[in-house]
C-alpha cells in the first residue's frame, strides 16, 4: 500500500512538471531589445457585469495562447484590470485558450477558443479584449468580446513603449469569434474558511 502510494506521488509530482514546462510564460510588456519574433500588441479589461460584487474587483492573471500548429503554449502574465500588452510570439496560427481572473484571494478560469494569426516581420495589433465578468453566482459566466482600436492609437502605443518598432507595418487581426460566453471554474489555492461557506465553489 505504502509503494502504491509512493508511485501514485511520483506519477503526480511528473505529470506536474511536465504540465509546468510546457508553457512558456511572456512579460506583458517585452523589451523590445528582446523581441526574437514578432511582436503583438493588444489591451486587455476586465470588467464585473452585475450588480453584485465580492469585496475584490476582478482582474486578468494571466491569458494563455498556443501555436494551432506545435501546439507550443505560452502565457501572457498580465495581473492587472485594465493594462495593454506587448508579447512576444513566432510567426504562426494561434488560438487563445485560458484565461485566469483573480478577485483578491479568490480565483476562476475559462476556457476559450478564439484565433487569430501572427505574421513574420510586422506588429500585429490585435485590438482590446474586454471580459466582462458575472456577478459572483453559481453558474457564473464570463463573455469575451474582441473590440477594433483606430491604428493610431496602436502607433502612439508604439512610439512610447517600442520606438524601434513604429516604422514596421501594423497588421490588423482580431480574434475569431469576436464574441464569446464562456463558464468560469474557481481554482485552487482557495481561501481557508469552512467547506460550509465555499459558496462560490461552483
Amino acid at each position: 500500500m505504502k509503494e502504491i502510494q509512493i508511485f501514485r506521488g511520483g506519477l503526480l509530482g511528473a505529470l506536474l512538471l511536465g504540465m509546468s514546462g510546457c508553457v512558456t510564460r511572456l512579460p506583458s510588456l517585452v523589451d523590445q531589445d528582446q523581441v526574437a519574433g514578432s511582436l503583438v500588441v493588444g489591451m486587455v479589461i476586465t470588467v464585473l457585469t452585475g450588480k453584485r460584487s465580492r469585496r475584490y474587483v476582478p482582474q486578468m492573471r494571466f491569458l494563455e495562447v498556443e501555436d494551432k500548429d506545435s501546439q507550443q503554449r505560452f502565457q501572457g502574465d498580465i495581473k492587472s484590470r485594465d493594462q495593454c500588452f506587448a508579447i512576444d510570439l513566432p510567426a504562426g496560427n494561434y488560438r487563445l485558450t485560458q484565461v485566469q481572473i483573480s478577485e483578491g484571494p479568490f480565483m476562476s478560469m475559462a476556457d476559450l477558443d478564439m484565433t487569430f494569426s501572427v505574421e513574420a516581420g510586422v506588429t500585429t495589433h490585435v485590438g482590446t479584449w474586454r471580459f466582462g465578468v458575472d456577478s459572483p453566482r453559481y453558474g457564473r459566466n464570463v463573455m469575451v468580446s474582441m473590440v477594433p482600436e483606430e491604428r493610431a492609437m496602436a502607433r502612439n502605443f508604439l512610439n512610447e513603449h517600442y520606438p524601434s518598432f513604429n516604422e514596421n507595418s501594423i497588421l490588423e487581426d482580431l480574434p475569431q469569434p469576436s464574441q464569446l460566453e464562456a463558464r468560469l471554474y474557481e481554482v485552487m489555492p482557495y481561501p481557508r474558511i469552512s467547506n460550509y461557506f465555499r459558496r462560490q465553489w461552483w
